[in-house]
């Protein structure tokens, strides 16, 4: 034992050695506390679990720093269910002796696990809920809430009354024995407990509550049976009259207490307030920056796309201006057909413009280039159509179709009012053996050129192809 004044280890006297303080009331107070704490041991190993808080506490009124009091008193809150009052015990047993503290191993194990506390968290708002029920006159939601309550805080004793209160109100006598019955189990020795299974009792054996209750001396106990125990609870004790002295020493170190009290139970709460704001604004900060990230990542992707625009407009700008390109053909057109203007070439004129359109889409080009195209291929056309034609009806009738078709084909291009190019085209797909191709073009004839002196022919031998 210790002096409250320099912290010297005190001896038997009523003062200390060391500093000369009086330490008899000191050693009264401690010896009272000390006892109190014992008393709540004893009641917590035979699971009277009220009686051990209504000990505990008592012993924390005289001496706040008893750790062990206070450590034993958290056990018992967290043994009945009350994980909240546990933990502001170990809480307050940890401010109070920093180290070689078993509060700090507590407030680990329960800390330790988000689940649990989460769990802890989930089980106070539905035992709330429940109480809330109760207040609205929902019974049936206020069940359902306790019942998950209990599923996950089995020994949460409040629960286990209000729901064996909740069966008793709705007459459910058998449901509501069952509950008090788990209350007893995890505290043997709880008031509201046993007189409620008192009353169900009464309701389940009616002939056994009728019987006259006998009456008790005023010196006599209460009894009450639990399972197997009998439970005796003395009456009418009296504490010993103490001095106007004493009293005002118990009345200020009790104020003290409450002051001392009262201080660790604000200031964690405004520490716990404090680290939440930081905590907001971090993750407000970290929402910030998220933001920003998504937005670069967003202008990133602009620029690739804006990179593959350029990439690609700087290809299309190659096509038209590069080697080979689009005005590079173009000029290469108007070089041909001044070429032509000036020498009147036509065959030379044909291959110029048959390069043209195998190297560029005319269809594709300005409007004026295509006219100016249509105009050259009509200049040409006829004459080289002629040349055409002639070619290939020589070639058909040496038989060398592939040259035939070729030639006749060129010419029906250069000048397609010549039905009878055509028609030899049409004889050299059919003596070639391509039918497809033959019957293409005479019907093309019969369809263009309805009055030709051509069509009677080309028709029979459309039908004559249809029925091979």
């Amino acid at each position: 034992m210790l002096c409250y004044q320099c912290g010297a280890q005190l001896s038997e006297q009523d003062y200390c050695t060391s500093c000369g303080a009086d330490v008899a009331m000191y050693k009264k107070i401690l010896y009272a506390s000390n006892q109190l704490y014992n008393d709540g041991l004893e009641k917590a190993r035979v699971r009277d679990l009220s009686g051990a808080v209504i000990s505990l506490r008592q012993s924390l009124k005289f001496y706040k720093k008893n750790i062990e009091a206070r450590n034993l008193l958290g056990l018992v809150y967290f043994e009945m269910g009350e994980v909240v009052s546990a933990l502001s015990e170990w809480v307050l047993s940890k401010n109070l002796r920093p180290k070689k503290n078993m509060a700090g191993n507590y407030i680990d194990i329960v800390q330790s696990s988000a689940g649990r506390l989460e769990t802890i968290n989930q089980t106070i708002k539905k035992y709330n809920q429940a109480y809330y029920y109760c207040t609205q006159g929902s019974k049936d939601l206020a069940i359902i809430q306790l019942k998950k309550v209990l599923s996950m805080n089995p020994k949460f004793l409040r629960a286990h009354q209000l729901l064996a209160l909740l069966y008793m109100d709705g007459e459910q006598w058998e449901r509501a024995q069952k509950e008090l019955k788990k209350c007893l189990e995890i505290d043997r020795n709880n008031t509201i407990a046993l007189g409620y299974l008192q009353e169900v009792e009464q309701a389940l054996f009616p002939e056994d509550g009728a019987k006259a209750p006998a009456k008790r001396k005023k010196d006599d106990s209460v009894r009450y049976q639990s399972d197997n125990e009998i439970i005796i609870q003395p009456l009418n004790v009296k504490e010993p009259k103490k001095g106007n002295v004493a009293s005002f020493l118990n009345i200020l170190i009790g104020v003290v207490i409450g002051l001392a009290a009262m201080y660790f139970l604000v200031v964690p709460g405004i520490t716990a307030q404090v680290r939440n704001e930081a905590n907001r604004k971090v993750t407000e900060i970290g929402n910030q920056l998220d933001t920003k990230t998504a937005a670069i990542e967003e202008l990133e992707r602009q620029m690739k796309s804006l990179e593959d625009d350029k990439t690609y407009l700087q290809q299309e700008l190659e096509g038209y201006v590069g080697p080979n390109g689009t005005m590079d053909m173009i000029d290469s057109f108007l070089e041909m057909v001044s070429n032509y203007l000036d020498s009147g070439d036509v065959e030379q004129a044909a291959s110029d413009l048959e390069a043209f359109a195998e190297a560029v889409d005319v269809t594709q080009t300005s409007q004026a280039l295509q006219q100016l195209y249509q105009s050259v291929l009509t200049a040409i056309g006829p004459e080289m159509g002629k040349i055409c034609y002639d070619a290939g009806v020589e070639a058909l009738k040496d038989k060398l179709y592939e040259e035939a078709v070729g030639n006749l084909s060129k010419a029906v291009t250069y000048d397609p009012s010549n039905v009878e190019a055509l028609y030899q085209l049409g004889n050299a797909y059919r003596e070639s053996g391509d039918t497809a191709n033959a019957i293409a073009a005479y019907e093309r004839l019969v369809e263009e050129f309805p009055d030709s002196n051509r069509v009677r022919r080309a028709q029979r031998y459309i039908d004559d192809l249809s029925e091979e």
